[in-house]
């Protein structure tokens, strides 16, 4: 009898600040390519009925569902998420890490980004309007779109 070989890679969700085009995004890549996609949120989400998805709600505070990701995540599988410390997490864990608008997150640009992100607070902290993100266009979907199939490609 051989051992069981390594479990397949999930796709995780940080699904609270996910827009909903990339949720969908998400759904149909699961039926297609039959990869695990597992929404991980502080409040109840609706899903898809597909043997592919689940969704999990976390009690608690902000960072309720990135330590549930962080908790779970292994090696391999991909992370969306806007969240830069928790891209931080997960890349620390092995983890791939992209943003809802398709950009990687990379063990070479996380320091860089956590810097900026860091900078940013402080300009809001002292009173400095820094304007919002800017707004999700048909072209951060395609750009997501063609992130998650090359992640989708490497892992057959």
């Amino acid at each position: 009898m051989s051992a069981p070989g390594p479990a397949p890679a999930r796709i995780w969700v940080d699904a609270d600040a996910c827009p909903g085009p990339i949720k969908e995004i998400l759904f149909r890549a699961a039926e297609r390519a039959r990869v695990p996609v597992v929404l991980v949120a502080n409040q109840w989400l609706r899903t898809p009925a597909s043997p592919h998805v689940r969704a999990i709600q976390v009690q608690g505070g902000p960072d309720a569902a990135d330590d549930a990701i962080v908790a779970h995540v292994a090696a391999g599988d991909l992370v969306v998420t806007q969240d830069i410390p928790l891209a931080a997490r997960v890349l620390e864990r092995g983890a791939q890490a992209i943003d809802p608008r398709g950009q990687p997150y990379s063990p070479d640009s996380i320091a860089e980004r956590l810097s900026i992100r860091d900078f940013m607070d402080d300009l809001r902290g002292a009173g400095v309007q820094t304007g919002g993100p800017a707004a999700f266009h048909a072209r951060d979907r395609q750009a997501f779109a063609g992130q998650l199939d090359r992640w989708l490609a490497r892992r057959r």
